[in-house]
């Protein structure tokens, strides 16, 4: 009998491990969708990693994630090109929810014209502090997000190293390589506003 009892306990111990790793993933996915709806501009991308009923603290934002959408989609226009990198995040989880802290540097770069302007050119230290939960609909998704600013500094024009045309630049629309190089994946940009999308990194 104790035998028996001992293997159920480390059967229900690597199911448990095991859904942490899932879990884990699916966090992770979701982390890094949002970074690239940011910053390929699909912000239909950006609204899947949300709940409905989400709230988002996101610097002068306050708010839902479909008023949050159309606020940064406003704000990402003004760049020619974002770019964000994310650390491995910190996931604390307990059953259907999770604490997930993530330690990132985002890019801003304004149009050649406007490179004068500091607040169109920036380098900025981050941290995004999330609720992560998991409905009825078994996915993981933001429920509640902070977004903390550590630090900001201004990507000054002297400093710049002028990137070739033969090289390819990244889009913000649907010929950038990331929707095309790997058709079986199906993936496309989301109908969500493709509005003056396009832009170069």
């Amino acid at each position: 009998m104790g035998d028996t009892d001992d293997i159920d306990r480390r059967g229900g111990e690597r199911l448990d491990d095991l859904d942490d790793l899932l879990a884990e993933r699916a966090i992770r996915q979701v982390l890094a969708r949002y970074c690239r709806g940011i910053d390929r501009l699909d912000l239909g991308l950006v609204r899947s990693c949300y709940h409905d009923d989400a709230v988002d603290e996101h610097g002068s934002f306050t708010g839902g994630p479909d008023d949050y959408v159309a606020w940064v989609g406003k704000l990402l226009r003004r760049y020619a090109m974002t770019m964000h990198l994310l650390a491995a995040p910190s996931i604390e989880r307990s059953g259907d929810v999770a604490l997930v802290e993530t330690y990132g540097l985002s890019f801003h770069r304004s149009r050649p014209e406007e490179a004068g302007d500091a607040k169109l050119n920036l380098m900025t230290g981050f941290r995004f502090v999330d609720r992560f939960e998991r409905r009825a609909s078994r996915e993981w998704k933001i429920a509640h997000r902070v977004a903390v600013t550590e630090w900001s500094r201004v990507d000054d024009e002297p400093g710049r190293w002028p990137v070739p045309a033969s090289l390819r630049h990244g889009t913000r629309d649907a010929t950038d390589p990331v929707w095309w190089l790997v058709p079986e994946l199906g993936l496309r940009r989301s109908d969500h506003d493709d509005t003056d999308t396009r832009g170069g990194a």
